[in-house]
Parts: structure tokens; sequence; C-alpha cells
């Protein structure tokens, strides 16, 4: 059996698992970052899983790097795998590639293919903005001269970033919370230059379609 196929076997056994991880990781962090007034052992509970957790994925990683064979280039060409271990509340986001995945793999019927690109953008949309606005308002909201002070400024903040908008009314001051926001706004970019090129390639379709069903000589 060839490496790739031994890869492929392990992400079909473990994409549903991760992906509950996943999204466990982004709950709990949630918790710990919106409810500070937890009590000692249920925090320390939330720890350990969140620690699990990330071993879980760093597991995987080592996994599919050793089955893929690729030595160093795999880190070059799995670049956001390799960025999501790194930064673990980005994990989410994969939850969209394994929704395909397993859509594929049972042959179910799919959404059009413009149609898939704006839907997984909106939900990576969704996903990063709510990671976000927890990370920029554990960062900001106790420090000096904040203006994002509660979770819906927060929330508000990610919003205008992501979409470009950038009202400035609220902006972070401390250096972790102006890197969190110069990587929201790259991912912010992409995602809307994703959608907007869908969609001026579905209206060429629309054209081209309507010009050849035309009659000649009109």
């Amino acid at each position: 059996m060839t490496d790739e196929c031994r890869q492929t076997r392990w992400e079909n056994r473990t994409e549903a698992l991760l992906a509950m991880a996943s999204l466990l990781y982004l709950t709990l962090y949630a918790v710990l970052v919106l409810a500070p007034g937890l009590p000692e052992g249920w925090r320390n509970v939330c720890l350990a899983v969140l620690c699990a957790a990330w071993a879980l994925f760093a597991v995987d990683y080592a996994v599919r790097w050793r089955l893929s064979g690729q030595g160093a280039r795999f880190v070059r060409s799995h670049w956001l795998d390799t960025l999501v271990l790194v930064l673990p509340l980005l994990r989410p986001l994969r939850v969209v590639h394994v929704y395909e995945a397993v859509q594929r793999r049972h042959g179910k019927p799919r959404l059009a293919l413009h149609a898939r690109v704006v839907a997984y953008a909106g939900l990576s949309a969704l996903l990063l903005g709510f990671a976000a606005s927890l990370a920029v308002y554990q960062h900001e909201h106790t420090a000096q001269g904040a203006t994002i002070r509660t979770f819906g400024d927060s929330v508000w903040w990610a919003a205008a970033t992501i979409s470009t908008v950038g009202y400035g009314d609220v902006a972070p001051v401390t250096p972790v919370g102006r890197l969190i926001a110069v990587g929201t706004m790259a991912c912010g970019l992409a995602l809307l230059g994703a959608v907007t090129g869908s969609f001026s390639a579905w209206l060429l379709q629309v054209f081209a379609r309507g010009d050849d069903e035309r009659p000649p000589g009109r």
C-alpha cells in the first residue's frame, strides 16, 4: 500500500473525531474566556481537556507527516495544518473541509460550485469571527486605554474587521490584540476575494449561457 493510500485511510478514520475535538476546543476556550468566575476545579478540567485536544491534533499531524513520506516538504505543502497546530484556535475552520470530504465520500448531492464557495466562506467567516472575538476580548478588556471592554465590543470589532469595513470606533491596543487584528484582516480579505470571484464567475456563466441560447441574427 502506498504512503498516499495509508494517509488517506488515516484521515478518513480520524476526521470525525478531530472535528468534534476542534469544536470542543473552541467551546471550552470560550467558557474560559467568558466565565472568569468559573470554580477552580472546573477551570482545571477545562484546561486539561484543552491540552488533551491539542495533543490529539499534534499526534494527528505527526502521523500524517510520517505516512506522507514527504519529509520537510510536508510542512510546506500542508501549511494550513501547520498553522492550526501552532494556533489551535483556528482548528474549527477544518470542519468545513471535513463536511466536504464526508459529502464527497458518500456521494450525496452537493450544492453547485459557486454556492459551495459562498456557503463555506460564510461558515469560515463565522468561525473565524467568533475565534477572533474571543482572543481579542481575552487580551484587550483589561488593558489600559482599551476600547474593547465587553465581548459585544469584540464581536462588533471582528465583524467590522472581517468585512473589511473597519469603522475604527473600537480597536485593539495591545501587541497581541493588534497581531490578531492583522491575521483577521488578511483572512477577511481572502474570504471576501473568494466570494467576489465566485460571484463574478457565476455572472459570466449566466451571461455566456444567455448569449449561446439567443437565436442567430438577434
